[in-house]
C-alpha cells in the first residue's frame, strides 16, 4: 500500500438516486415518500427553458417545507451548467434560501477542475454570510469527452467539497457522437458494453481519491431487464448506486446494490475464519475449499459496511 492514500471523503447510502423535475411539485412530494436513498431535484435538463424560474422557486420551497432528513433521504439539487445564464441564480437562491437544508449540489457537464472551484467559491461566500454551520457537499456529473479526459484531475483537484462523481451516459454519447439514441442501453452493433471503459475509468478515479462513484440514467424505464443488467454491470465494476429516472427503477437499484443475505453471511464467515487463522499465527485460511487472505477480508468488510448502512437507514 502506498504511503499516499485518500480516504473516503463522505460515506452516504446512495444505491438509488431518484431524479425529479423541479418544475413538478407533485412529483417532488411523491419523491419524498419514495424508497429512494437519494433524491435530486432537477433544475437542468428535465426543466424547459421557460420554466427555469418557477422550478427554482418550487425547489427552494420543497427544501424548506419537507424534512427530507427525517425521511431518511439525502437531498440534492442539480443546478444548470456553468455555461448557461441560469446556474448562478440556481446556486445563489438554493444556497441562500435553503443552504442549511440541502445536502449536496450536483454540477452537470463538469469538464475541468476549475468548474467546481467556481461553485465552491460562491458556496463558501454564501455559507459565511449566512452563518451556516454545516458545509454543503458537491457532486460532479461527468458527461462529456472533455470531462472524461480530465476525470482523474476532477476527482483529485476539483474541490474539497467533492463527494461523488456521476456518469452521465446520454450527454457523454452525444459528446462523442456515438451512434445511438438510447440512454444507457446497449447498442447491438457493438460487441459488448460500449459504456464499460468510460464507467470503469470514472469509478477508478473515484476510488483513488475517496469519492463515491454513481452510475447515471437508463432511459427505457419499461425495460426492467435492461435496467437491472446495466445496474449489475456498474455494481460489478464498483459503483455504489444508479439513477432512477422513474419510481419503478428505485426498487431495482436498491436490490442490485444491496448485498444479499447469502453474500452477507459469507462475508461474516470470511472474517471469522481469518480471525481464527490470525489467532493461530496464520495470515491466510481456507473456506469452502478456497484460499482467503487479507484481501478477502477487505472485500468482506466492504459487504458488511454496506449492510450496516442499509440497516441504519431502516432504523432511522
Amino acid at each position: 500500500m502506498s504511503h499516499i492514500r485518500f480516504d473516503l471523503r463522505r460515506a452516504r447510502l446512495q444505491r438509488s438516486e431518484l431524479a425529479v423535475p423541479g418544475s413538478n411539485p407533485k412529483m417532488i412530494e411523491r419523491a419524498a415518500a419514495s424508497d429512494a436513498d437519494y433524491v435530486f431535484l432537477d433544475l437542468e435538463d428535465a426543466v424547459a427553458l421557460g420554466d427555469k424560474s418557477r422550478a427554482r422557486i418550487n425547489v427552494v420551497k420543497a427544501l424548506k417545507e419537507i424534512d427530507w432528513r427525517s425521511l431518511s433521504k439525502t437531498i440534492s439539487v442539480r443546478v444548470n451548467g456553468i455555461d448557461t445564464p441560469y446556474m448562478y441564480r440556481d446556486l445563489i437562491d438554493v444556497m441562500e434560501e435553503a443552504g442549511d437544508r440541502v445536502d449536496t449540489i450536483l454540477v452537470p457537464k463538469v469538464g475541468v477542475p476549475a468548474d467546481l472551484y467556481l461553485c465552491d467559491a460562491l458556496m463558501s461566500q454564501i455559507e459565511m454570510d449566512k452563518g451556516f454551520k454545516a458545509r454543503v457537499g458537491l457532486e460532479a456529473l461527468v458527461e462529456t469527452a472533455l470531462g472524461m479526459t480530465n476525470v482523474e484531475a476532477i476527482a483529485r483537484d476539483g474541490s474539497p467539497r467533492l463527494e461523488a462523481i456521476h456518469f452521465g451516459v446520454a450527454d457523454y454519447a452525444a459528446s462523442n457522437k456515438a451512434r445511438t439514441v438510447s440512454i444507457g442501453g446497449l447498442n447491438p452493433d457493438y460487441p459488448g458494453d460500449q459504456w464499460h471503459a468510460a464507467l470503469s475509468r470514472m469509478i477508478v478515479a473515484c476510488r483513488a481519491y475517496g469519492l463515491r462513484p454513481i452510475d447515471g440514467p437508463f432511459g427505457d424505464f419499461g425495460d426492467t431487464e435492461g435496467y437491472v443488467g446495466a445496474a449489475r454491470r456498474a455494481a460489478a465494476l464498483g459503483a455504489e448506486g444508479k439513477w432512477a429516472i422513474h419510481p419503478s427503477q428505485i426498487a431495482l437499484a436498491n436490490e442490485v446494490f444491496s448485498p444479499t443475505e447469502a453474500e452477507t453471511k459469507r462475508a461474516e464467515r470470511i472474517l471469522a475464519a481469518l480471525a481464527e487463522a490470525a489467532s493461530a499465527g496464520k495470515g491466510a485460511a481456507q473456506l469452502d475449499g478456497k484460499m482467503i487472505d487479507a484481501a478477502s477480508a477487505r472485500m468482506a468488510e466492504n459487504i458488511i459496511g454496506i449492510r450496516k448502512s442499509i440497516d441504519a437507514r431502516g432504523r432511522a
